[in-house]
């Protein structure tokens, strides 16, 4: 990103000309003065969520557009290199399945990003931890179909694949259709070549998410974000955190926990209690089949996204053309009860995160170092030193 434009201030921001470090065909440049305007001068009763990155706000363009605003902490440990990395990634990616970038702003030392408003946010917060109506099983599979879409594109629709490297509920975002978009490209990385099988990377991504051999190895492939996958399916049909230190030693990781029941064939014995009589039998083994296959160990035993997304479709019309009668009317079904998503046995917890560009409503972060014991050399170089990651899981600590 060497290549610079210099925009003169519009008299609302009463400040004097500057050169921008973003490239001039990365999207609309925002003055700060006009998301100032956008967003009532930040306006906390406007908060929508707070992130790694910084706060994000409701604003308003253009005589009445609704946008989400992401402005960067300064006191974050993510900042110009995330900046650029998601403008970067964004303004060469169109995708209905993917939350579309509309501008920046970098005037006044401001790091800013504005996006589509998702009026439904983050998908965890449909699943557990708040007051918002639960979502069904039909419902559940479009969502984890629409992000599947999303991510398949990002791996198979350019010349050199993208790998998101945080593949989390946060990070799917939802409109008001209840479409689902995937958000957060802060961490993202261009895949490997054609000569190559895999990129060598520091680790970075979020616990209960991360892929073991990219944190074992440190190489990163399209199969991380398969298993990170993996995690959000089961996090969807279990409705619980991917990581939960109250909770007995054998549960704290979810992922595990549940691959566990899905290996002795009664996964539906953990599902989301409020999806009791609503599930197609049928249905719920191809998505606890697929989901165990993307949570295999090494990635060359993973599926594609294109293989995820196919059992997953089948899994939808499985459920939709059942003989037997499962209607959407189940216990707590969100549509039509609006029971809350709320299961009193589970306690969602702030989950620690590795140096993650979080989405709206993310827990904490803290950087790779401080989370898995990994010591990177002096030199500056990706090479590191794993440590021991399950005590942290334990007892995590954020920043």
């Amino acid at each position: 990103m060497d290549e610079e434009h210099s925009t003169q201030s519009t008299p609302l921001s009463g400040a004097r000309s500057y050169i921008s470090s973003v490239p001039s065909n990365k999207g609309r440049f925002f003055t700060f003065a006009e998301l100032q305007e956008a967003t009532n001068n930040f306006d906390e009763s406007l908060l929508l969520g707070v992130g790694g990155f910084g706060k994000v706000y409701k604003g308003e363009i253009d005589n009445g557009s609704k946008v989400a605003v992401k402005r960067g902490n300064p006191q974050s440990e993510q900042g110009l290199t995330e900046f650029h990395t998601e403008i970067e990634m964004l303004s060469k990616l169109r995708h209905r399945h993917l939350v579309s970038l509309i501008g920046y702003c970098d005037d006044s030392k401001e790091m800013i990003l504005v996006y589509d408003y998702m009026s439904n946010g983050p998908l965890r917060s449909h699943l557990y931890g708040t007051n918002l109506p639960a979502l069904s099983w039909k419902r559940r599979l479009e969502i984890c179909i629409g992000a599947a879409r999303g991510l398949h594109y990002l791996h198979t629709g350019a010349a050199r694949s993208i790998i998101h490297r945080d593949v989390k509920t946060t990070n799917i975002l939802v409109d008001e259709n209840f479409v689902a978009k995937v958000a957060d490209f802060g961490l993202s990385k261009t895949g490997p070549s054609l000569e190559q099988t895999h990129v060598s990377t520091v680790v970075k991504g979020s616990f209960g998410y991360l892929d073991p051999e990219y944190f074992r190895r440190q190489q990163l492939t399209e199969k991380s974000d398969v298993y990170s996958f993996g995690v959000v399916l089961m996090e969807v049909l279990c409705a619980r955190p991917a990581i939960n230190p109250s909770l007995p030693r054998e549960q704290i990781n979810m992922a595990e926990w549940a691959l566990k029941w899905q290996k002795m064939g009664m996964l539906d014995q953990i599902k989301d209690t409020r999806l009791a009589g609503a599930c197609n039998p049928e249905s719920l083994c191809k998505f606890g089949d697929i989901a165990e296959k993307c949570l295999a160990d090494q990635g060359i035993d993973r599926p594609s996204m294109g293989d995820v997304l196919w059992n997953l479709e089948c899994a939808l019309q499985l459920h939709e053309n059942s003989s037997e009668n499962f209607t959407e009317s189940f216990a707590g079904n969100s549509m039509e009860t609006g029971l809350p998503v709320h299961d009193s046995s589970i306690q969602p917890v702030s989950v620690p995160e590795l140096g993650v560009n979080q989405s709206v409503g993310s827990p904490q972060t803290i950087s790779t170092e401080q989370s898995v014991g990994i010591v990177t050399q002096g030199n500056g170089s990706d090479d590191t030193f794993v440590g021991d990651i399950f005590s942290q899981l334990i007892h995590p600590q954020g920043r």
